[in-house]
């Protein structure tokens, strides 16, 4: 229904998708060789001989026709939509290459390529509730590898490490991987936003650990931080309280019907007025699914956008002070009618590791 709707939308005879996650998000196919054409009220998956049986139990259900034939993709593409008499056929224009496109135009001279731009994305913005269910396992195999990985912290021990100890713990809780390169940034490295982990020590100061995993194709996207040692200063306790109370007063106000700039405001405000504004230079979060960064952008660089009840977001604030450290604090949110649903569970306290 989705495909049909969005051909009538963008007033063509066809829609061509290339790009695995959206192929995966309107077929189910999990593999590494496969388009789909949905072409009026018809739908195929072209792929090739191996996957022809797992194509058939993911893709069929579906409602796509499985084609495996001894021709290339583009061919049998061509050969389609001369059967269906296609004039008009949307392409993924943001993942399809110059090149494919000047095949596609040198193959199919007589059709009129229309551009989707950012329409699959802005469609993957609400979450089923099948995957809202996916998802909420994706936090939950994340939040538990965190705590099976915290006692094995201390003084000493490598960033990669505590990282590599993170990515086994979420694989051998069901993850396919992690979602991104984890940062693992202690100290002085805490104050980088996107510290991935390194081949530092960790010593006593701040330790922030962001991380997440794909389970069954879906993200999650979690920030905590913490204190090694015994002796943190009164700057170490000020400015986490600080992003705390920032992370939380912005989720108290997340409902379907807030722009992303009100709520940007609501987190970013608050550091201003406690002093650090100068240190919280990113955006308070961003949606996630099959992408580990979706639509919405919740920024005060981004278009006046309006929350939608399905959608899912992160609430992550931060400051990062050079040379002395970072705080940043970030929950997985699924937006609802009135309010919203926390999906992290992970105490948020000020904790110390020794």
């Amino acid at each position: 229904m989705k495909l049909e709707r969005l051909m009538k939308e963008k007033g063509v005879d066809a829609i061509l998708i290339t790009s695995l996650l959206n192929v995966r998000y309107f077929t189910d196919f999990t593999g590494t060789t496969g388009t789909a054409l949905a072409v009026k009220d018809k739908r195929f998956f072209i792929t090739d001989f191996r996957y022809v049986s797992q194509g058939k139990n993911e893709v069929e259900k579906n409602g796509f026709e499985l084609i495996c034939e001894n021709i290339s993709t583009l061919k049998k593409v061509g050969e389609l939509l001369k059967e269906f008499e296609v004039k008009k056929i949307a392409i993924e224009n943001q993942s399809v290459t110059l090149d494919q496109f000047k095949l596609f135009q040198s193959n199919f001279p007589e059709v009129e390529f229309v551009y989707l731009d950012d329409t699959f994305i802005k469609e993957r913005e609400i979450k089923s509730e099948e995957e809202i269910e996916i998802i909420r396992e994706s936090v939950k195999i994340a939040e538990v590898a965190l705590e099976k990985t915290l006692p094995k912290i201390k003084i000493g021990i490598k960033e990669r490490e505590i990282a590599a100890e993170l990515e086994y713990q979420m694989r051998k809780l069901g993850a396919s991987k992690a979602s991104f390169d984890i940062i693992v940034a202690s100290n002085e490295r805490s104050a980088l936003p996107h510290g991935v982990a390194s081949e530092k020590l960790v010593e006593e100061g701040f330790l922030t650990i962001d991380y997440g995993c794909f389970y069954k194709g879906y993200a999650s996207d979690i920030t905590r931080t913490f204190y090694i040692g015994d002796n943190p200063t009164q700057k170490h306790l000020e400015i986490y309280e600080i992003v705390k109370e920032a992370n939380e007063r912005a989720i108290k106000v997340v409902k379907a019907g807030i722009t992303v700039h009100e709520l940007d405001a609501i987190a970013r405000d608050f550091i201003k007025e406690r002093g650090y504004g100068e240190y919280f230079g990113h955006g308070l979060g961003h949606g996630f699914g099959l992408q580990i960064h979706e639509y919405p952008g919740i920024s005060f660089k981004a278009e006046n956008k309006v929350l939608k009840e399905g959608m899912i977001i992160t609430i992550e604030p931060g400051i990062y002070l050079p040379d002395f450290g970072g705080v940043r604090i970030e929950d997985d949110i699924l937006v609802t009618k009135n309010s919203c649903e926390i999906l992290t569970t992970l105490d948020k306290k000020f904790k110390k590791i020794k």
